[in-house]
């Protein structure tokens, strides 16, 4: 059973927090969801198109690596803005042993924060290197030439590696803008 000392109810400041962790985490998870969708779809897309193209298709795999790596990150991302939703949830709790602590709440947004800059890191090395190939290719064509190697072609497929870690970019970006808001809203 428990006694009054445990059960209080939360003060406004902490419902005001709850509700930015809310909220915030709600937002984040399904920018980040539609993102990831998005940017796995195009992954898919490349991949599988890649297995149907005549001949083989060189320098794209290193993009294709990284966001693939950025994805996974994303993924965790995803799993963080939950947890920032289960955070509020115990926040407005009334049993105040529930409620976590500050410590525990930083450090969470911490590793958030973290997650999604690697995240962003990992995202723009694909893109980096999809949009080298992309230009490599581009720049090796002599003007007003029929193209002979189907390598040097820049097909639609192969821009479908950059949509895809140009996403990964994004749906970070939003997991560091919510990690960054809801650690300006807890209190020092």
């Amino acid at each position: 059973m428990q006694t009054n000392s445990e059960i209080t109810a939360p003060t406004p400041r902490i419902r005001d927090i709850a509700n930015a962790f809310r909220v915030t985490g709600w937002a984040s998870f399904w920018i980040q969801l539609g993102l990831l969708a998005v940017s796995s779809i195009a992954l898919l897309f490349a991949t599988t198109g890649q297995n149907f193209a005549e001949g083989a298709i060189t320098g794209l795999g290193i993009g294709i690596f990284w966001g693939v790596c950025g994805i996974v990150l994303l993924g965790f991302a995803l799993f963080l803005a939950l947890r920032y939703t289960q955070i509020a949830n115990r926040l407005l709790g009334q049993d105040a042993k529930i409620r976590p602590k500050k410590a525990d709440t930083i450090r969470l947004l911490q590793i958030g924060l973290m997650a999604s800059l690697a995240g962003i890191l990992l995202s723009l090395f694909g893109a980096g290197s999809a949009v080298g190939v992309l230009v490599a290719k581009t720049v090796s064509q002599p003007p007003g030439v029929a193209i002979t190697d189907p390598n040097k072609i820049v097909r639609a497929l192969d821009v479908f590696v950059v949509v895809a870690n140009i996403c990964g970019v994004t749906g970070h970006y939003v997991g560091t803008v919510a990690a960054l808001w809801l650690l300006k809203r807890v209190p020092d």
